[in-house]
């Protein structure tokens, strides 16, 4: 790890809903570093996707500040956002978001065709053990291979970060732990900055660091001094 990859300074994010104020994040202070696998670890409702949305370009903080390096993010307007996201950022979500038309190699290629350096799509779905699906249409792979998919496409950018929103949620624990390990070794292989949302304290144990959050609110940080193998981790 080296310097920070993300800083944030009182980040804070109010929704209006039809006359109620939800405040999803109070007053968020945090240093995310180069090289790191970070887990971000609280129930629902806590305020992990709302932050990772602002880091990756999605949403905007109502108050305080947000740097990706020396890049203040929050005050960027949203076509500065979208290049930020473009160049710096790849993202992996709960539900995969493939398009069901379109092969493996054809999903990945969506993402591909509009990076300034990209790999080949079949290099990026070899590095998560696909080289046998490259024509299969996602109707055709299991959820696990679904989001090894979706893997791929993010990493095929060559992305500084990789931004992961509950990869595991809609996994079995036996497939659940290959998504897991696909992502550890795109950390390992590349030192790209990893952040992973989750709710299931077993997966904290992979991290470099966990940051536990309540409430809208950073509650603690830890760092473990001896990270678990994704395939050791049971839930």
């Amino acid at each position: 790890m080296d310097r920070p990859i993300f800083r944030t300074e009182g980040v804070t994010k109010v929704y209006d809903t039809g006359g109620a104020r939800v405040h999803a994040l109070a007053g968020v202070d945090l240093d995310l570093f180069g090289g790191e696998l970070a887990v971000l670890l609280g129930p629902s409702g806590s305020g992990k996707s709302t932050l990772l949305n602002i880091l990756g370009g999605l949403d905007h903080a109502t108050t305080g500040r947000v740097w990706f390096r020396e890049l203040e993010l929050t005050g960027l307007g949203d076509r500065g956002l979208t290049r930020y996201r473009r160049n710096h950022v790849g993202f992996v979500f709960q539900f995969y978001n493939l398009v069901p038309s379109l092969s493996a190699r054809e999903n990945v290629q969506l993402v591909t065709d509009v990076a300034p350096n990209p790999m080949a799509p079949a290099e990026a779905l070899a590095l998560v053990g696909l080289s046998h699906r490259l024509d299969h249409f996602p109707a055709e792979m299991s959820g696990g291979e679904q989001q090894r998919v979706a893997i791929a496409r993010a990493i095929a950018k060559r992305p500084e970060v990789l931004l992961c929103d509950e990869p595991t949620g809609a996994l079995d624990s036996k497939t659940g732990v290959q998504v897991l390990e696909a992502l550890n070794d795109i950390n390992d292989r590349f030192g790209t900055t990893t952040v992973v949302i989750t709710h299931n304290a077993a997966i904290r144990k992979m991290a470099h660091r966990v940051v536990r959050f309540q409430d809208g609110r950073i509650t603690g940080v830890e760092e473990n001094a001896t990270r678990v193998a994704p395939h050791e981790i049971a839930w």
